[in-house]
């Protein structure tokens, strides 16, 4: 497998502009920001979505009330059963 040498391939920063949290990863996404982190200068990229952010990664889903309809049930057929 050949592999292409005019792909740079580097630490970048993802940044989520919701909660300013960040992570640090290694990829080929070009930006035209760039952040400092610890005296070190890295590509920014800014994120509107993330895992801190999205409902399904931190818990924030509304559940649906489905007590009563267990009970509505077996009390509806329970002659059958």
């Amino acid at each position: 497998m050949k592999k292409n040498k005019n792909i740079n391939y580097r630490l970048i920063v993802f940044k989520d502009i919701n909660n300013k949290k960040y992570f640090i990863s290694k990829s080929t996404l070009k930006t035209k920001f760039k952040i400092k982190i610890k005296n070190k200068i890295y590509p920014l990229y800014k994120m509107e979505i993330s895992k801190y952010s999205h409902p399904f990664y931190i818990g924030n889903l509304k559940e649906k009330k489905i007590t009563g309809r267990i009970e509505k049930f077996n009390k509806k057929y329970k002659k059958y059963l």
